[in-house]
């Protein structure tokens, strides 16, 4: 568990009494009561108020909101405050703020605002994090600390230019070493001192989103930037644990979010937590892939929901309100893949400033009598009798689905060979072929053990880091299947082109060469034509953005292109290799395809789905000390029936005992253990 002062469900959320006053302050405690709110985040932006001054510190508020939240039962996820600086450090110490991609320098304003590798930066962040760490290390209030609050963003000013040199000096050593990285000889790049290397901006190398001359700088400015914006993480948490040894640290990771690798985020933070806000046309899928992929950056550990809203954002193009029952219903989707906590951004609503129309427990009425807040209650009331039941409960998957930061900088980054190629998409699609038949799966990084799962795959595995294909080559000969598809196996993680035919160092394992490939336009198609029925597929299925021409050394062809010069030739294939198979995917596929294609290949596995259920229906399932939670989430506005399986079940939410085909109402929630 996260902290075993609090062994349960922890609910609550953001929390800023510095923007109310003291009758508003005993209402609060009264209604969080009411809703079964046990954790509250404080200080996430109060570093001006808690240093009016370079020279003086003033916790007296602070003080009091903890006592305060103590003398109520309620327990505190301390924020450090460092996700904004003072006006009077922008005024005093102008290097602390950053310079845009365009090489404007930033005035005083907004949030997230403070260059990284800015000296007065680091050291009146550390130092604020060494006094909150020395003054709250006792009390008893205190479950977690929240470090800064959502990283995000880069820095182009001086400060980073010369760190950025020093960053290459640590990766490459030489000049020498780094000419041949970036392929300098390229349009007369080549760098004879470490001075003359600037960063990939609108001034230099950029232009536009994701638009670069050379990609192999514009990809070591990202893992350089995400590097110091981890530095700055890890400097408060050193701070912090000199004080407080056994007290959690996190920080809110954004799910998708591009700019930050969290795969190496992740091994730096005690637990993982994350900010969770789709929109109401958002697919549930890519919402349960978000969570899959917070659990899986930790190694499958339990993470924190740390925001979402009770109702409706404020920052997206559409803010809708949340549905009756979706907030709940959304919540135990957290919960069943893997969250330990629900946590609301905010509380009570703010009434100035851009998030007063972003949702809240305690709406702008100022009572209890809405419905959000009866829905916030009535969900508190629920976590609470679930109490310890599903505590470092763990989500187990025989299938991994590959995700890796640098590999999508690296596809995003990529002059050609279309626009359309979407590195998340591509990604999602094989999830939700999954998600849609309610088969659970991990999604993994490159860095992590292979072994639990019975099939990997790896979707536009487009770079290939050192080593990385021997370990695939070892997981398909102890008997793995390996999945991957077009645009694989181009690159080394320099971004050059592995030389010898595509698909590079996977040539081997996949037993194909993939002579050219074909980018095809918007109302473009072509099709997968099985000559003979495999499993599930048989006929012909739509495919398109790039096609792939290839040949077969060794791989039998499972399917062939409909259409074009190159129809006939293979767009499926499959190559034993020892005791498991490797199979590639020529070009994106419909929905249909991807649905037959991990049917397939999961009844080669004996992988079964959770249950079988109507559309809209999400199942999934936590074990903890050798007992399945089985959640089954209707996504539906209408009641469907569902069948969990032989046996009787527990209700753990009502108590019943129940059997057989069951009701489930719209946007309801049934959590059965057998």
């Amino acid at each position: 568990m996260i902290n075993d002062k609090l062994p349960k469900i922890w609910y609550g959320g953001d929390y800023n009494p510095e923007q109310w006053g003291e009758e508003d302050w005993n209402e609060d405690v009264r209604m969080f009561k009411l809703a079964g709110i046990d954790v509250v985040t404080l200080n996430v932006f109060s570093w001006a108020q808690n240093q009016p001054s370079e020279d003086t510190y003033d916790f007296s508020f602070l003080d009091a909101m903890m006592d305060r939240m103590h003398e109520n039962g309620i327990y505190v996820c301390l924020a450090t405050s460092t996700g904004a600086h003072p006006a009077w450090m922008a005024h005093r110490y102008p290097d602390v703020l950053r310079v845009d991609i365009q090489g404007r320098k930033r005035k005083f304003g907004k949030r997230h605002n403070s260059c990284p590798n800015s000296p007065t930066y680091r050291k009146y962040a550390t130092a604020m994090a060494d006094k909150l760490g020395e003054r709250y290390k006792d009390h008893p209030a205190l479950v977690i600390w929240h470090v800064n609050n959502e990283f995000s963003d880069y820095c182009y000013c001086d400060n980073c230019t010369a760190q950025f040199r020093v960053w290459l000096k640590e990766r490459y050593g030489t000049l020498d070493a780094l000419n041949s990285a970036w392929y300098t000889k390229f349009w007369g790049h080549t760098f004879y001192d470490w001075e003359e290397i600037v960063l990939p901006s609108e001034l230099s190398e950029e232009w536009g989103l994701d638009n670069t001359n050379f990609q192999g700088i514009s990809l070591d400015f990202r893992r350089f930037q995400s590097d110091s914006l981890l530095d700055n993480y890890k400097m408060e948490h050193e701070a912090l644990k000199r004080h407080t040894p056994n007290v959690p640290i996190t920080t809110n990771l954004m799910g998708l979010y591009p700019d930050l690798d969290y795969f190496k985020w992740a091994k730096e933070l005690d637990v993982v937590s994350w900010d969770n806000y789709p929109a109401l046309d958002t697919p549930i899928s890519l919402t349960a892939m978000s969570h899959d992929l917070m659990r899986g950056v930790k190694g499958g550990k339990p993470f924190m929901i740390m925001e979402q809203t009770p109702s409706q954002q404020n920052w997206q193009p559409y803010n809708s309100l949340k549905r009756p029952g979706v907030m709940r219903l959304w919540s135990y989707q957290g919960v069943a893949r893997g969250a330990d906590t629900i946590l609301f951004f905010q509380l009570r609503r703010s009434i100035g400033a851009c998030e007063k129309y972003h949702g809240a427990v305690i709406e702008h009425v100022g009572h209890e009598h809405t419905r959000v807040f009866r829905e916030s209650a009535e969900l508190g009331a629920e976590l609470h009798k679930l109490s310890d039941s599903l505590l470092d409960a763990r989500v187990p998957a025989k299938v991994g689905i590959v995700f890796d930061w640098e590999n999508r900088w690296a596809v995003n980054l990529s002059s050609g060979p279309s626009v359309a190629l979407d590195y998340v998409a591509e990604v999602h699609k094989y999830y939700k072929a999954l998600f849609d038949q309610n088969i659970q799966a991990d999604m993994v990084g490159v860095e992590d053990d292979l072994s639990k799962y019975d099939i990997v795959i790896a979707p536009v595995l487009y770079m290939v880091k050192e080593g990385y294909a021997k370990k695939l080559e070892q997981f398909v000969e102890q008997g793995g299947t390996f999945l991957t598809t077009f645009f694989s196996g181009l690159v080394n993680e320099n971004d050059i082109v592995t030389t010898g035919g595509y698909p590079g160092e996977l040539r081997k394992l996949l037993g194909i060469w993939a002579e050219e490939i074909d980018a095809l336009l918007p109302e473009q198609s072509n099709q997968i034509v099985f000559n003979k029925e495999w499993g599930k597929l048989s006929g012909s299925y739509e495919c398109g953005i790039l096609c792939d021409l290839i040949h077969s050394e060794g791989a039998e062809v499972l399917a062939e292109y409909g259409t074009d010069f190159y129809a006939g030739m293979p767009v499926a294939t499959v190559n034993k290799f020892g005791k498991g198979k490797a199979y590639y995917i020529a070009s994106s596929p419909d929905d249909a395809f991807l649905k037959g294609l991990v049917a397939n290949l999961c009844a080669d596995h004996g992988i079964k789905p959770i249950i079988e259920a109507p559309a809209g229906v999400e199942a999934s399932v936590r074990t903890k000390n050798g007992e399945d939670l089985l959640f089954l989430l209707n996504h539906n506005a209408e009641a469907v029936k569902v069948n969990p399986g032989e046996g009787t079940f527990l209700n753990m939410l009502t108590g019943e005992t129940l059997q057989g085909e069951l009701e489930l109402p719209g946007r309801d929630v049934l959590i059965l253990k057998k």
